[in-house]
């Protein structure tokens, strides 16, 4: 099994105290929200990026990549910036209590709240987007208003502390944008240089169609129903109207 050990620290610039970067890990996550941004934050000067788990257990991501925590909720310093990641297991984690305190709580004191992917449904359960505008993965998007959050589908968004990416390969751009913002545009085009980061996909097929096959759309539907049913147990709508993949698939 493939490993991937965090603690990551820049000083190159050697001013004041590192600005701290706390990338949260869970069970379950797309690893690619996470080690996107990691390679962006790990360059950003007078930086440490800390990976943050429960425990400080390795953490199996969700095709099998093994990712060893820094430290654990308990033992983590207040951040600066907090990252919350998706992947498949988040809607299980929108009723656990230890991970929406933790979350809470960091982002009562932290300069920048954020998020990857399906990594803003965490942070809305948390009550950390209320008010704000967000984006996340194009699956997810009906779900923020939910969170007293506006849908935004764009890429990046900004919103005062709140800066939240679309779906996995989005969190490099997010991560550019934080950069952007700590330490100024130079700064991030010096990063997004060093890692030749030019988007130049084979296929055009990175945004949602308006209309699916039905044969491609049922895996995808099937899915989507479960994640759609266990978000409004999550948040007290487990009565509301019956969920059908006509209501999902749109």
């Amino acid at each position: 099994m493939s490993s991937f050990a965090g603690a990551a620290g820049n000083s190159q610039d050697g001013t004041g105290s590192p600005f701290v970067v706390g990338l949260v890990l869970f069970e379950g996550m797309t690893q690619l929200d996470l080690t996107g941004p990691y390679e962006v934050f790990a360059r950003m000067p007078n930086t440490r990026v800390l990976l943050v788990a429960s425990s400080l257990e390795p953490v199996r991501t969700e095709w099998g990549l093994t990712i060893t925590p820094d430290v654990s909720f308990d033992q983590a310093p207040p951040l600066d910036v907090l990252c919350v990641s998706g992947g498949k297991t988040v809607t299980a984690l929108l009723e656990d209590k230890r991970m929406l305190d933790f979350l809470r709580v960091q982002g009562e004191s932290a300069r920048y709240v954020t998020s990857v992917c399906s990594g803003a449904l965490l942070l809305g359960a948390a009550g950390l987007l209320r008010g704000y505008r967000a984006t996340t993965h194009w699956l997810s998007l009906e779900f923020l208003p939910f969170f007293s959050a506006e849908s935004v589908d764009d890429r990046v968004v900004r919103d005062r502390s709140r800066i939240t990416g679309a779906g996995v390969t989005a969190g490099i751009d997010f991560a550019l944008v934080v950069s952007a913002e700590l330490f100024g545009t130079p700064e991030a085009q010096r990063i997004q240089l060093a890692i030749e980061y030019r988007p130049a996909p084979p296929f055009a097929a990175g945004r949602r169609r308006a209309r699916w096959k039905t044969a491609e759309a049922y895996p995808l539907v099937r899915g989507r129903v479960r994640s759609t049913r266990a978000v409004r147990r999550a948040i007290g709508l487990e009565d509301a109207l019956p969920v059908s993949p006509r209501n999902v698939c749109r």
